[in-house]
């Protein structure tokens, strides 16, 4: 039987990777995901954190593993190739272009949006180089009136979304995301969804967990509730253990479901 999941993406912060735990990275995660990438599998983190976080993060791990492909600031994408991570040139300038267009045309915008924020919450709103409008909220319940508020906003500008990840969020490019930037990466290594695994906590992560990009979802249980709705209603693994854990319970689960799957067929 070929392998059945031919690539894994993962979240890092609070899925794969928990910073506040010891290890923070499970042994038997990193053993599992070892195994299948010695089996042909590849191993995609797919995370809100820029690449120089990323890569020092990693660094500080002290993995056993290494990640094959990592999707950056939930769009740009960076192989692995001769110790070092490149960018996927034509998507990432693709996707640049794309985030200039959009933010030249909702630039204009930005004071009121900033204004009407700072008029009614303590949260701090900038610019950075990916966004014209990121936001840190105080809390969850400010960052749930803003985000309601920031969508209707985008309701009203063709492709304009809110990325949001537990109190932070940023405006983007609704064509570029952490599920786009999987099925990029599926589609140049020739790979179906079928043979697809994600798995996230958050709201940034919804994209990907989907069944249009992947065919087997997991969150783990410290996943909020709405990630772990959406992935028991396609269908998905939502694990009882939390963090890279849970990450580890849910592969087994669908290796073990594949394989039982598989045996039935040749009874």
């Amino acid at each position: 039987m070929s392998l059945p999941i031919k690539i894994i993406s993962t979240d890092f912060d609070g899925t794969f990777f928990a910073e506040f735990e010891n290890p923070p990275v499970p042994e038997e995660l990193q053993r599992l995901i070892g195994r299948l990438q010695e089996a042909g599998a590849r191993w995609v983190i797919n995370t809100g954190r820029d690449l120089s976080s990323l890569l020092e993060a990693l660094a500080r791990a002290r993995l056993s593993v290494r990640p094959d492909y990592l999707v950056v600031v939930e769009r740009e994408i960076y192989v692995h190739e001769k110790a070092q991570y490149l960018g996927l040139e034509d998507w990432n300038r693709a996707c640049a272009h794309a985030h200039a267009e959009l933010f030249a045309r909702v630039r204009a915008d930005m004071p009121r949006l900033v204004a009407w924020v700072n008029e009614r919450f303590d949260a701090a709103v900038y610019e950075d180089s990916y966004s014209p409008f990121c936001l840190v909220a105080e809390n969850n319940g400010d960052a749930d009136l803003i985000h309601d508020y920031l969508n209707e906003y985008c309701a009203q500008v063709p492709n304009l979304t809110v990325v949001r990840n537990d109190v932070y969020a940023r405006f983007s490019h609704e064509a570029y995301s952490k599920g786009t930037a999987l099925s990029e990466i599926a589609r140049r290594l020739g790979v179906s969804r079928d043979h697809v695994l994600a798995a996230g906590d958050h709201l940034n992560d919804l994209p990907m967990l989907s069944r249009e990009h992947a065919r087997w979802l997991v969150a783990p249980s410290n996943a909020i509730e709405l990630v772990k709705e959406s992935v028991r209603r396609q269908g998905g693994f939502v694990s009882d253990e939390p963090h890279g854990c849970g990450v580890a319970r849910g592969v087994e689960f669908f290796l073990d479901s594949s394989a039982r799957h598989a045996t039935h067929l040749n009874s």
